[in-house]
């Protein structure tokens, strides 16, 4: 049997079809893209009308959590929520400002908005640490030393603040080195870091300079505490002296490597 040709062999290659050959993307139509265009700008006509000009979006109400001794409504109030606004355009910072401003109780406060038609207001309060007597009112004082309120009646658990440092000596010349302010935060640091139990039966914390802080404790009993560094270990060293010595009336942690008790 004879092979076939070389020109028979060419042929039939001539006669394979080959790969199709690449499609060319069609550039989109003038029409298409006006009508594309056209459906966004309404789109975007529809979104802002919705947001900006619809009565579906409006505030309609503002809610109040995590207050304590403020009320809902005087929260409110210092808000001073644009009520009937659109949602959208509503300055939550602007809200914020005026709540910090307004009611120095506040510690931090959080403006959410509620879709469809609320502002959320997530208040958190200041804690007093200890009290100042200002004749017979009480300035509450937090934790970072601030002095936030005034109230007429002593928050219950909570020791008094006595600054006694305008005698002439080292303690009027710490006064002068420290100023008021550090003193305050020297004896929050000493309030803070004073076990609950303890805490508790602490009437009145004393600051006769820097390192001169004392506590005067329920029953007579006076600790004598020092400044208000190593806080935590001097905490623990009372705790163990006066479980050691529980009929002791002075109580000396000023060292708390070197603690004394004395008194009965």
């Amino acid at each position: 049997m004879v092979g076939s040709t070389t020109a028979e062999r060419g042929a039939r290659r001539q006669e394979s079809p080959g790969p199709p050959p690449a499609r060319r993307l069609r550039p989109p139509r003038l029409r298409t893209m006006i009508i594309f265009a056209v459906a966004l700008a309404l789109l975007g006509a529809g979104g802002s009308w919705l947001l900006y000009g619809s009565k579906l979006l409006r505030v309609e109400r503002v809610t109040v959590s995590g207050t304590r001794v403020l009320t809902s409504a005087q929260v409110r109030e210092a808000a001073d929520v644009p009520l009937g606004s659109p949602l959208i355009s509503v300055d939550t910072d602007g809200i914020e400002a005026r709540l910090r401003q307004k009611m120095p109780r506040i510690d931090a406060v959080e403006v959410v908005r509620s879709w469809p038609r609320g502002i959320g207001l997530k208040v958190t309060e200041r804690t007093p640490v200890l009290l100042v007597e200002k004749g017979a009112e009480f300035v509450e004082v937090d934790d970072e030393g601030v002095r936030f309120a005034t109230v007429s009646e002593a928050s219950k658990g909570v020791p008094l603040l006595e600054l006694t440092v305008s005698r002439p000596g080292s303690a009027a010349a710490s006064h002068r080195r420290f100023g008021e302010h550090r003193l305050v935060r020297e004896a929050v640091r000493v309030a803070d870091a004073l076990p609950a139990a303890i805490a508790r039966d602490t009437r009145i914390v004393k600051v006769r300079s820097y390192d001169n802080i004392s506590l005067e404790l329920s029953g007579d009993r006076t600790v004598a505490w020092g400044s208000g560094e190593k806080g935590r270990a001097k905490a623990r060293t009372l705790a163990a002296l006066m479980k050691a010595a529980p009929a002791a009336r002075h109580f000396d942690v000023s060292v708390p490597t070197a603690p004394a008790s004395s008194g009965s």
